[in-house]
C-alpha cells in the first residue's frame, strides 16, 4: 500500500470478535511520476552511449522504454510529439534518439530531417522504432536519415544491442 501512496489499518474488538481491515489509496495520483523514475538507482557500468531520447506518441510505450533503459544505467528523456522532440534535442543533446515514425502533426521522418539539418558538435544516432515494417518503410527510413529501423514490438535486448552498436 505504501508504494502506492496509501496505507492499511486493522482493528479488532478482541479474540473471536472478528477483524476490520481498512485500505486507503489516494485518488487522482498519476501512475507515472517522472521525478520518481529519475531518482531510480543507476547500475554502474560504462556505456558508449550516455543520453537517450525516446520519442513516441504512445505515452505508455515511451515511458516503459525509458524506465527499462534507465535501469540499464542510461540517462533518458522522453517526448510525445515531434515538436517536443526537437525542443528536447536542443536542451538534452542526446547521443541516441529512438524515434517513432507515425507521430501526429510532425511525423518521425520530418523530425529526422530537421535533426539532420542542424549543426551538432556530435551527430546523434537515429533509431526508428515503429509499427511501419514493410521493406519500403525500412528503405524510406534509412533514406530520411535514420541509422537503424526496428519494427515494434522490440525486445529490450535487441534495442540495447542496437543502442551500443557503433
Amino acid at each position: 500500500m505504501e508504494l502506492h501512496g496509501g496505507n492499511i489499518t486493522v482493528r479488532s474488538e478482541g479474540s473471536g470478535l472478528g477483524s476490520e481491515f481498512t485500505v486507503h489509496l489516494p485518488t487522482g495520483v498519476p501512475l507515472f511520476q517522472p521525478e520518481i523514475v529519475s531518482n531510480l538507482p543507476m547500475p554502474a557500468g560504462p556505456h558508449a552511449v550516455e543520453r537517450i531520447l525516446i520519442v513516441d506518441d504512445n505515452v505508455d510505450s515511451a515511458e516503459g522504454t525509458a524506465i527499462l533503459l534507465q535501469l540499464e544505467g542510461y540517462t533518458v528523456k522522453t517526448a510525445f510529439d515531434g515538436y517536443k522532440a526537437l525542443e528536447r534535442v536542443d536542451e538534452f543533446h542526446p547521443d541516441v534518439i529512438v524515434l517513432d515514425i507515425g507521430l501526429a502533426g510532425l511525423d518521425g521522418y520530418e523530425v529526422a530531417r530537421r535533426i539532420r539539418a542542424r549543426p551538432f558538435t556530435s551527430r546523434p544516432r537515429l533509431i526508428a522504432m515503429t509499427g511501419y515494417g514493410q521493406p519500403a518503410d525500412r528503405t524510406r527510413a534509412l533514406q530520411e536519415g535514420f541509422d537503424e529501423h526496428l519494427v515494434k514490438p522490440v525486445e529490450i535486448d535487441e534495442l540495447l544491442r542496437i543502442i551500443e552498436r557503433k
